[in-house]
């Protein structure tokens, strides 16, 4: 054993933080020697450590060494250490662009040799090479050649683990590259009917399908994709027990197709076992490890869950013959057309226009057939002053209708039809050009011949009305797949899982109310004007209270986060999902509670201008927090705007060091409560003032 393994292995027995090339106490031009023999042995991923720290903190003394690494790693020979080693060195960014190239060749140079030698380790390779290509540290031109090679038959160990791997790249570069996503399909395909790996290549063709289906434009082309989906998901449940992924995702094909059926029943069932999935598969999961690069997946499964409430919702009030309040069931139906266009399938970030020409005509034609309904609609969007509900989105409904009407002009052959079937270039580019100019977010939502249409038939003020709405949408509601909420939300679902309680309908409701809340405390950690929800007075910026107030201006309290955490649920995807309640039921304190039917959650709101630590938090706050889960489920929420002073020598801390589940369990009591506390930050400072 060399010297830097030998000190390498007692650093790993002594301690639990990282490991660093100063810890090792050698000479760096000794460590130099050294780094390849280790890099290609069981100790890689405790050298890997070290080679993080010293790119993270940019080094130069040792980046040498850290340049050997990836010379030693083509000879690694250990499955586990090789993943391990990759794990670690792609959890660094600087890591990763600094090794990215030499760790590609070393990654699949020899790799049909190696196939055939140790098909595991070659299974290993090409998912790191994959990993690197799909996070853009390297050109993926090398990875694409592999993958139009690779063999369709070979090792049943390196078959198996291949289906998982093509379904990320088609995940990447579907819409890129036509030639090498053709040939991943035929392979998935060919691989559909090997014993090994059929059951995972019927679920990549399934995820395949559906990702098709949801970028596609014309109806019937989505329905069709959409069968097939379905069936490939129904092919890999029936095919092996416990795939909960294949049978939540067979669940969103039933309901989708179930709601543009006007199948109210068929959309409720299909809710039903998307929960059921779901729940099994998490406990299927639970204290198991998942590829942080996998986590978006489970994110969408998240995303189509919230969705399937709001499709759930809107087929029922379609069924139904009266509605004791037209309002709230108009406001649910519009809410189940906005969530149709901003939902991420699959955990990319296309746009799904298929899963919109599915919506959007069973939403067209269940006003129209019922004129009741109708009638409502037409009387929100013309008369918003007489809305009780504060609120409703006028705007969107004045768009439905614009649309119903030219539907039916066009189908009694009304004025306009004549010449209607004529094209014109020149009013076709004049449009583009208004719709480029005023209205650019809708042009990236809608394909430009749907827009087209939606424009013509809107003034200038009115498509900036809309062009607002899809603004609203896309940049201020954030993304669920992002990279900095996601493995928060994967961790804080893990720790509430460990809780008895958190089953049922209570794991689908308050993970749901938990997305929500940590994408607020995101947004509001990122210091702006424009994320904060309302306007000001006299058309001024609403009052920030998350900034450091100027001489003679008020000062922030929790009134004034409570009533942002308000709005931010009122405007967001839970809208008429929840009834959204701001209460003072503390004694005068702020809060909000959530109601999903009979389960409800209380979100309190405290100030703190003495401490934001955890510690003092919790030992303040929790216990008051956890007497309002007395009477439902043991679970709640706790917001607290530090108010502490901020110096230019300070910082502040990111989302994920401010969001934590905390526990309390009353003296006597036999159950605990969990809570998810988050800090907002106050009192703040600009980010310039800190390089002053």
């Amino acid at each position: 054993m060399t010297q830097l393994a030998d000190r390498l292995s007692a650093l790993a027995a002594g301690g639990s933080r990282a490991i660093t090339f100063q810890d090792v106490g050698l000479p760096a031009d000794l460590v130099c020697d050294q780094v390849r023999e280790v890099a290609a042995g069981p100790l890689a991923p405790l050298l890997a450590e070290a080679i993080v720290v010293a790119c993270d903190h940019a080094d130069s003394e040792w980046s040498q060494a850290a340049a050997a690494f990836p010379a030693g790693f083509a000879q690694q020979s250990s499955v586990l250490a090789l993943t391990s080693s990759m794990e670690t060195i792609l959890g660094s960014a600087a890591t990763a662009k600094a090794l990215a190239q030499p760790l590609n060749g070393a990654l699949l140079d020899g790799f049909t040799e190696q196939v055939a030698r140790g098909p595991l380790l070659a299974a290993a390779r090409l998912e790191g090479a994959v990993r690197l290509a799909a996070a853009d540290a390297v050109t993926p031109y090398r990875v694409w050649e592999l993958l139009e090679t690779l063999p369709a038959d070979g090792p049943d160990d390196f078959l198996e683990r291949l289906p998982r791997v093509l379904g990320v790249a088609l995940d990447c570069w579907a819409q890129q590259e036509t030639r090498v996503s053709t040939a991943v399909r035929e392979l998935l395909q060919h691989l559909s009917v090997d014993e090994a790996a059929d059951v995972d290549a019927l679920f990549e063709l399934g995820c395949d399908r559906l990702r098709i289906a949801l970028s596609s434009t014309e109806l019937p082309e989505v329905s069709r994709l959409l069968g097939e989906a379905r069936t490939f998901f129904a092919a890999a449940e029936e095919a092996e027990e416990a795939r909960d992924d294949a049978a939540a995702y067979l669940a969103v094909c039933d309901a989708v197709l179930g709601f543009t059926a006007h199948d109210a029943p068929k959309v409720a069932r299909a809710a039903d076992r998307i929960e059921q999935a779901l729940e099994r598969r998490q406990a299927w999961l639970h204290g198991t490890h998942q590829p942080a690069w996998l986590q978006p997946r489970r994110a969408a499964e998240i995303a189509w869950s919230q969705l399937l409430l709001q499709l759930r919702a809107a087929a029922d009030l379609f069924a139904a013959d009266v509605w004791m309040d037209s309002w709230q069931a108009i406001d649910a139906v519009l809410t189940a057309y906005r969530a149709a266009r901003t939902i991420q399938p699959l955990g990319t970030r296309q746009d799904s226009p298929g899963l919109l020409a599915l919506v959007e005509p069973a939403v067209d034609d269940g006003f129209l057939q019922n004129e009741a309904f109708l009638r409502a609609l037409r009387f929100a969007a013309e008369h918003p002053d007489a809305c009780p509900r504060p609120g409703l989105d006028t705007d969107t409904a004045a768009a439905i209708l614009t649309r119903l009407d030219a539907r039916n002009s066009h189908k009694t052959g009304g004025s306009d039809s004549d010449g209607s079937d004529d094209e014109d270039p020149e009013a076709d580019a004049a449009e583009e050009t208004r719709l480029h100019r005023i209205a650019p977010t809708v042009l990236r939502r809608l394909p430009m011949g749907k827009a087209r249409a939606l424009g013509a038939h809107l003034s200038d003020d009115e498509l900036a009305s809309v062009e607002g709405l899809a603004y609203d949408s896309d940049v201020a509601r954030l993304q669920a797949d992002d990279p900095l909420i996601n493995p928060l939300l994967d961790d804080i679902l893990n720790r509430l899982s460990e809780h008895p309680a958190f089953s049922g309908a209570v794991r689908h409701t308050f993970s749901v109310l938990v997305t929500q809340t940590l994408l607020f405390l995101k947004s509001r950690a990122d210091l702006t004007r424009t994320s904060l929800v309302g306007a000001g007075k006299a058309g001024q910026p609403p009052f920030d209270y998350r900034r450091k107030p100027e001489k003679g201006h008020r000062a922030a309290n929790e009134a004034d986060v409570q009533r942002d955490f308000h709005q931010w649920l009122q405007t967001g995807p839970l809208h008429n999902i929840v009834q959204v309640e701001a209460t003072d039921v503390g004694m005068g304190r702020p809060d909000v509670m959530v109601r999903f039917g009979p389960l409800r959650y209380l979100t309190e709101m405290k100030q703190d201008s003495d401490d934001n630590s955890r510690t003092h938090i919790e030992n303040k706050y929790l216990p008051q927090e956890a007497e309002y889960t007395n009477t439902g489920a043991p679970f709640g929420q706790l917001i607290v705007l530090d108010l502490t002073p901020k110096t230019t020598s300070g910082g502040t801390l990111r989302i994920d060091e401010l969001t934590w589940v905390a526990s309390h369990r009353p003296r006597g009591a036999t159950t605990d409560r969990f809570v998810l506390a988050g800090i907002v930050t106050g009192n703040r400072i600009t980010p310039s003032a800190y390089s002053r």
